[in-house]
């Protein structure tokens, strides 16, 4: 199994999360970029996800929403991507949806994620860059890379299944 995700802070604004998976970059890309994968990996059990819209191009638009099966509570990202560069390098803004209605709040920030392999071990890199300090703060104190492992955990699973 891979080390959990490694976690640092490149500058003020900005969170760097590295992992590692054993797995083709091929099937990484594919997690993160078909909607029918999704689900199946990212979130928490109770979870769905019942809109997983992606245009996959540069100017293209997503929308991911996940809904509580008990509570009915739901919360979404939106976004623009900036960068495609199929397999290696996603870029895109991104809006939180507190509410799951594709209304966002506050204000963006960019997310990259740059895939490597080598050996068959596809090293991810996400970079989250914010607007501000306060920001990126506000967002680490969400508990919001803990998700990110969480679902990392999960994905490692899906490959190995795939692999």
């Amino acid at each position: 199994m891979p080390a959990p995700a490694q976690v640092t802070l490149p500058s003020d604004r900005e969170v760097r999360v590295t992992r590692q998976f054993n797995a083709p970059r091929q099937l990484v890309w594919d997690a993160h970029t078909k909607p029918d994968l999704m689900p199946k990996w990212l979130g928490y059990p109770g979870w769905d996800m019942p809109i997983r819209e992606i245009d996959l191009r540069v100017g293209g638009k997503y929308r991911w929403q996940w809904k509580n099966d008990a509570e009915g509570q739901q919360f979404g990202m939106l976004g623009t991507f900036t960068e495609v560069d199929a397999p290696s390098r996603i870029a895109h803004e991104q809006y939180f949806d507190p509410d799951g209605t594709g209304s966002p709040v506050g204000d963006a920030w960019t997310v990259s994620l740059d895939l490597s392999e080598e050996n068959s071990v596809t090293t991810l890199v996400c970079t989250m860059q914010y607007v501000s300090k306060e920001a990126r703060d506000n967002s680490l104190a969400t508990g919001m890379t803990d998700g990110m492992e969480f679902s990392y955990s999960r994905l490692d699973g899906l490959v190995a299944e795939a692999g």
